[in-house]
């Protein structure tokens, strides 16, 4: 090794010390912590974004997103076109990666095809992306008329019982950290309008284990959501029902889809703690 690349060698390895040091555990690798970050950065409402955009949103300097943004642009999970990043699909593999090292698809599946066909009512597997959910999996039934999210879809999980189910199995920190940056959007009459609002709906996620919402993201449809389980114990997705208003009135579907879904549900935890 020459005494230049040495150098460069040693000056790396000092600031990775530097950088673990400062966040107080030797194990902590800082600058993969941003990256995944900046990936995060990146919403349904804002899917491209300046620089500056990137920078503000996560807080890092101009100098710093700049190199984590050019670093995911040249390993192809982000595009620059004129002034403006967005992600390339390319990053879905890493979230398709870990659900297939775990199983959830495989095990997920057949569970919703048999939920599907007994209830009549499309049914969904999403999992928490930064401030979003995206859905992963799918299983719709033979009606005509019937609620259809594509799979790769990502919603505001404030506004979807999906997105409350898994925000209510986060660490009280985690979400701290959510309700302070989180911008809430009107997407019907029905939606909830203020942090306040939220924290208690949250508070009674948590207390019910399951999250109904009725018409707050689209109106005419009514969702049911109940957490699914690692072997671990951890809230890693969420198992959701999505009906027309006019076909399922909301006790109706608290007294018949509530058992229905934690059966299914339930029965999704116990093949996770089977592997």
């Amino acid at each position: 090794m020459s005494a230049t690349a040495a150098g460069q060698f040693a000056d790396e390895e000092a600031a990775v010390s530097l950088n673990e040091s400062d966040d107080g555990d030797r194990d902590y690798v800082a600058s993969l912590a941003r990256g995944l970050e900046v990936i995060c950065a990146f919403t349904r409402d804002t899917p491209s974004m300046t620089l500056s955009d990137v920078a503000k949103v996560t807080g890092m300097s101009r100098a710093t997103t700049r190199r984590l943004l050019l670093t995911l642009v040249r390993e192809g999970y982000a595009e620059k076109r004129d002034r403006h990043f967005s992600l390339r699909p390319k990053v879905l593999q890493l979230g398709y990666s870990a659900l297939s090292s775990v199983g959830i698809l495989d095990i997920v599946q057949p569970v919703m095809n048999a939920l599907s066909q007994k209830t009549q009512e499309s049914i969904y597997t999403a999992v928490l992306t930064g401030d979003d959910v995206t859905y992963l999996a799918r299983s719709t039934p033979d009606r005509v008329i019937s609620v259809n999210f594509n799979i790769g879809n990502r919603l505001p999980a404030y506004a979807v019982s999906t997105g409350r189910v898994l925000l209510a199995g986060e660490s009280d920190e985690t979400l701290e950290r959510y309700f302070k940056r989180l911008v809430l959007e009107e997407h019907t009459s029905n939606t909830v309008r203020t942090v306040k609002q939220l924290r208690a709906v949250i508070a009674e996620v948590r207390d019910l284990g399951y999250s109904l919402v009725d018409e707050e993201l689209e109106v005419g449809v009514r969702s049911l959501s109940v957490p699914i389980y690692d072997a671990g114990g951890h809230v890693i997705a969420a198992l959701n029902a999505c009906c027309p208003s006019m076909r399922f009135p909301v006790e109706d579907m608290r007294q018949q889809l509530v058992p229905e879904l934690r059966a299914a549900a339930q029965s999704i935890n116990e093949r996770f703690q089977q592997q």
